[in-house]
């Protein structure tokens, strides 16, 4: 069945790929949660597992033993219908199991769930395998930034590896793409996989407006810094204006000041500021108070998604100025797979495009990201719109 090699090929490269992010850790660095929204590397590893053994392995494989009978406890996210979880906040304090022990659970189930695959072609199964691929593609990513955290936060900022690219700079002219007024249509049409979120295809009306086709630059960033951007109330929303002088925040994530030279923590340690590089690790604060001072705007995410053809995208996660919420006649998957997204449709900013930290074919012109509107450890940047 060409279908379900294809898959499994996907799965068993799933896999090896989410090693492969880890190659480059000593073991300390496995195990460290630095806030709650980083979650340890090892963590990561167990719980992308756990998802297979939890939903494929412990309910369709007759007779399956699982690798640990507390590992469900230990590696569960936020799934309440599945039963107890350790506290998010005390993952970093998860010093058993072992990153070697880790590595053998890993190894088991992927043994466990390649054996069973082959000898079974139910397509729920399949739909429950491809959805838990993509769940893993999403750690993928979050591996990569919690890393970043991790090793951005150290003392003496240590670099990942002398590979990882993530400061692309545009090759476009930037300019302005006028979108007509009009009526867009929303939402993913396709027939390869995209989340529960994506569907609910409808339509829009949009009024005229102008985006840009590149996005905003460390440099063009940097001129809101001098300008005193983070020192005008007019330009952020109250609750950011707390949330700047609570936090004390001064400048995007890993920007550091050395010698009147402003230098950026990335993944091949501490480098002077590029400046035609695209902005990254900003907060939704940050990204409105940057247009509100250009006198422009952030798209909503209609915007985005009915003008993405016309510029690239894929460097950085964009925010967009639309909460997150359901689209018409959206309904959750039953059972506890409804959590995945649903859940979450409350006091998030939805983001658009992807980053270079995406892993490949794992995002698409309708993926739907979000986040709360404080969170800046994403690689995320904004686009600006004019109204015409």
């Amino acid at each position: 069945m060409i279908v379900t090699d294809n898959l499994l090929t996907t799965f068993l490269k799933t896999r090896s790929d989410t090693e492969e992010i880890c190659a480059p850790l000593q073991i300390e660095d496995y195990v460290i949660q630095p806030i709650v929204d980083v979650s340890p590397p090892k963590w990561h590893m167990g719980h992308t597992t756990w998802f297979f053994e939890e939903f494929i392995l412990s309910k369709y494989v007759e007779g399956y033993r699982r690798f640990h009978p507390e590992y469900a406890y230990v590696f569960n996210s936020y799934y309440e219908s599945i039963g107890k979880r350790v506290v998010r906040t005390n993952r970093g304090n998860l010093s058993r199991p072992t990153v070697s022990e880790v590595y053998e659970y890993r190894d088991y189930v992927t043994t466990h769930l390649q054996a069973f695959l082959e000898e079974n072609d139910d397509p729920e199964i399949y739909k429950l395998l491809e959805i838990g691929i993509h769940h893993e593609k999403q750690h993928q990513e979050l591996l990569l930034t919690d890393i970043k955290f991790i090793l951005g936060n150290n003392p003496l900022l240590p670099k990942y590896n002398d590979t990882f690219t993530e400061n692309p700079v545009s090759e476009q002219i930037s300019e302005y793409i006028s979108i007509e007024e009009g009526i867009y249509e929303i939402g993913y049409t396709g027939n390869e996989f995209c989340y529960d979120n994506e569907l609910g295809v409808h339509k829009v009306f949009l009024n005229k407006y102008a985006i840009a086709n590149t996005l905003v630059t460390n440099k063009e960033y940097l001129d809101f810094i001098n300008d005193g951007g983070y020192k005008n109330s007019l330009f952020w929303h109250a609750e950011a204006w707390d949330w700047i002088h609570t936090e004390k925040v001064k400048a995007p994530l890993y920007w550091h000041e050395i010698d009147g030279k402003y230098h950026q923590y990335n993944l091949r340690g501490l480098k002077e500021l590029r400046m035609d590089s695209p902005i990254t690790h900003i907060s939704y604060y940050e990204a409105f108070a940057f247009a509100q001072w250009r006198g422009e705007r952030l798209p909503t995410e209609f915007e985005w998604e009915a003008a993405q053809s016309f510029f690239k995208w894929g460097a950085r996660w964009e925010w967009t100025e639309s909460a997150y919420l359901p689209y018409p006649n959206y309904k959750k998957a039953p059972g506890a797979l409804g959590e995945y997204n649903g859940k979450f449709m409350v006091n998030q900013k939805v983001l658009r495009g992807g980053s270079v930290a995406t892993p490949q074919n794992h995002t698409r012109p309708t993926y739907r990201n979000f986040f709360h509107p404080h969170l800046r450890w994403q690689f995320t940047g904004l686009r600006l719109v004019k109204d015409l």
